[in-house]
């Protein structure tokens, strides 16, 4: 990839630098591999990332971040007023270099009013000139996994590589919190946990059949003694309560009830997980617990999830990937994906 470098100011003198975190919580995820090549070109640098409040959380877990600045919208940072509220905290702060993960011209806007003399980024969404450092985002970069489309910017940039790897380390103070959350319904340390993360935000086409989601869950139940959680969003309340209305089983739901550190905590404590492509099935692959993760609309090869134990169901119907938010069809993708494929996926992740 090309990139056009300013001489303004010398990345190599960088000493304070502010990255534009991703909008979305499974995006976020993606770019750690990124951030750690940062973190690895600027070993002696203040880092601080810039992150909207749903997805802050992800980025208080990695080790290469000193700072996280919350971006409070909707808040304080709302509208025109806020943004420039928002220039003026970044300004008053004096970042030499300004890292944009996130591909909205709205992030070089901030940086260019907080007056950040080098803005490197992708050349998306009509930004070139807004960015000193500006790289192109070929056809070729956008056909790659998201985890390296985040690493292939910051190489171009000159940053050192980074392995492509992403793991989530949480420490004692999740351990506390995810015993405080189980031991409020009743699970122990015993026996097995399934997560389920039946939602997805995009749209109801990255989501497989509730009465099937149920049906993997009954089977589990009985099989294996397995104790079934439900996560998702308050967006997510709705299909959650739909996998419940068809399970023969109770399921402790903790949708719409958790943050998204309280989330983090309790799927760490999971044997297994089975999940939509969502920003809940980054988490858990992140944090190296069996995953099945099934895809239909969206396409794995780009944001399949991190982890050694992770395991994805895609049919590759002949209209998929379309990554429409609502199906136009027959839902063939998911409806070719059976509640037996996805029980001997999810025993066989149980038995490695």
């Amino acid at each position: 990839m090309k990139v056009r470098i300013s001489t303004r100011t010398p990345f190599d003198r960088a000493i304070n630098i502010l990255i534009r975190g991703t909008n979305w919580i499974g995006d976020a995820v993606m770019t750690l591999p990124a951030v750690h090549a940062i973190r690895n070109t600027f070993p002696e640098a203040r880092i601080a990332i810039l992150a909207k409040p749903w997805v802050a959380e992800i980025f208080n877990l990695c080790p290469d971040v000193d700072e996280v600045i919350v971006f409070q919208s909707p808040g304080i940072h709302s509208g025109i007023a806020g943004k420039l509220r928002l220039a003026k905290e970044l300004k008053a702060r004096k970042f030499d270099v300004a890292i944009l993960l996130q591909n909205a011209i709205e992030a070089a806007i901030i940086t260019w009013l907080a007056g950040i003399p080098v803005r490197a980024g992708y050349n998306s969404d009509g930004r070139g000139l807004l960015l000193t450092h500006s790289v192109q985002r070929t056809e070729a970069v956008r056909r790659v996994h998201q985890i390296q489309y985040y690493l292939e910017m910051v190489k171009s940039l000159g940053c050192l590589s980074a392995e492509a790897d992403v793991h989530l380390h949480p420490g004692n103070e999740y351990d506390n919190l995810s015993e405080k959350i189980l031991s409020e319904h009743g699970i122990g340390r015993e026996g097995l946990i399934v997560g389920l993360a039946p939602g997805a935000a995009y749209g109801p086409a990255k989501r497989w059949l509730p009465e099937r989601f149920a049906a993997v869950s009954d089977r589990l139940i009985e099989d294996i003694s397995a104790q079934v959680i439900l996560f998702g969003s308050n967006e997510d309340r709705k299909i959650v309560d739909l996998v419940q209305q068809h399970a023969n089983h109770r399921f402790i739901n903790l949708a719409g009830k958790t943050n998204l550190k309280e989330a983090i905590a309790a799927i760490s404590r999971c044997s297994l997980f089975i999940s939509n492509d969502s920003g809940l099935m980054h988490i858990a692959g992140a944090l190296n617990i069996p995953t099945v993760a099934i895809f239909g609309s969206t396409n794995p090869v780009t944001t399949s999830p991190v982890g050694d134990r992770s395991v994805v169901i895609y049919k590759g119907a002949s209209c998929s990937p379309c990554l429409k938010d609502t199906c136009p069809t027959d839902f063939k993708c998911m409806e070719m994906i059976s509640v037996e494929e996805v029980c001997e996926t999810a025993r066989g992740l149980l038995t490695q």
